[in-house]
């Protein structure tokens, strides 16, 4: 079993909060969305492993067990190729959960007119697979799903 821990603070709203419909409609991979709180703040590796894909605005960490977990900061976000992000780690890195990963402000992309939600993402996970899923208030590194 993996646990996945929250990668940003804020509260737990589900994918179907999620303002695009391929989040939303899990064409993605089941998992649950944060509305994360507002200000800067930092993205951490939601569970322990190797980056294996790493932009600004998303990243996917898989862990030694082969399951990977996509963080996504913000919808529309990739738009702006960069701009607001600072990344603290390097595609290829390995990195332990709870590890920063993006530097970011949330209250700047919504500022920008686009929303901040982070989906957090079981990648080729089936729905029935994750279990615990948390809802409401969550803390970086609080438990956010288990996938069995």
């Amino acid at each position: 079993m993996t646990t996945v821990l929250a990668p940003v603070e804020g509260a737990a709203v589900g994918l179907d909060a999620v303002p695009d419909p391929v989040f939303s409609a899990g064409m993605v991979g089941p998992g649950t969305a944060i509305e994360p709180l507002r200000g800067p703040g930092r993205a951490v590796a939601p569970i322990a492993g190797k980056i294996m894909k790493l932009h600004p605005h998303a990243y996917v960490i898989v862990g030694d067990d082969g399951k990977g977990v996509l963080v996504h900061l913000g919808i529309d976000t990739v738009q702006l190729q960069g701009e607001g992000f600072r990344l603290l780690a390097a595609e290829g890195d390995r990195v332990s959960a709870g590890q920063p990963v993006v530097a970011w402000d949330p209250a700047a992309i919504e500022a920008g007119g686009r929303s901040p939600v982070c989906p957090v993402v079981a990648l080729d996970a089936l729905p029935a697979e994750l279990t615990a899923v948390a809802v409401g208030a969550v803390h970086v590194g609080d438990e956010l799903f288990r996938w069995e």
